[in-house]
């Protein structure tokens, strides 16, 4: 008997995640197919609860939720994933066959980002899945992020600054993409740690420091001023 959850291979750190929660393996096994193919890394539940656990551990870019759902439901599982650090970092896109306003409406109070209502084709799925993700994590689609005179092309990994181009290396380039993707968001080395380097790496958190020092050094080769704010006790911001 197939377990209510499982992981695929993991991809790089870059790979977006989505966690599917449904308590229909069929469903679970179509739609992992299908984001696979699309080029996510999907996990699966198979209840509220057990989303929750995989949340804290994996801290996905999008959940996409069903409202009926064993033990917990769609509703109160969102509910409680927008109170963690990670679930508010998250794009919910709560799946119903709910389809009056007043549900879609208490879905979107209760913290889901996004509604879509069952039967729904998967290329609509997958579609909702990118557009929330650009939201979520622009970098992972492509993006050209701007910060000040901080320009990073994700698509030609080319990064500038005041027109001048900047070369950095790989892990340097992925800590500015999440730098810039949260601009004036506090991240902790833990959470660079997941980000950057990716969930199952296990290094030191000293680790961040090192590189973050490499990419002030790039960011300031031309006299600009430090952009990367240290939070004593917390960890880093791009302001």
């Amino acid at each position: 008997m197939m377990p209510a959850s499982q992981s695929p291979p993991r991809g790089s750190a870059d790979t977006p995640v989505v966690l599917v929660v449904d308590d229909e393996p069929a469903q679970r096994a179509l739609l992992s197919y299908n984001l696979t193919a699309a080029g996510f890394r999907p996990l699966t539940a198979g209840d509220g609860e057990e989303a929750l656990l995989i949340l804290a551990e994996e801290g996905p870019d999008v959940i996409l939720l069903d409202w009926m759902l064993p033990r917990l439901s769609g509703l109160e599982a969102c509910r409680q994933m927008k109170t963690t650090p990670r679930g508010r970092h998250a794009a919910v896109i709560m799946v119903s066959a709910r389809s009056e306003e007043a549900d879609r409406v208490r879905a979107l109070e209760t913290g889901a980002d996004d509604y879509i209502v069952k039967p729904y084709s998967v290329a609509e799925l997958i579609a909702r899945v990118r557009a929330n993700l650009r939201r979520v994590r622009p970098t992972a689609t492509g993006a050209v992020l701007e910060v000040g005179d901080i320009r990073l092309d994700t698509e030609s990994h080319r990064i500038s600054r005041d027109g001048q181009p900047l070369h950095l290396g790989p892990t340097e380039f992925r800590l500015l993409a999440a730098l810039m993707e949260r601009q004036g968001k506090v991240w902790t080395r833990e959470a660079l740690l997941d980000r950057v380097w990716g969930h199952d790496i296990y290094v030191d958190t000293r680790t961040v420091d090192v590189h973050v020092g490499r990419l002030r050094k790039a960011l300031c080769a031309h006299g600009h001023p430090d952009p990367i704010r240290t939070v004593r006790g917390a960890g880093y911001a791009l302001d």
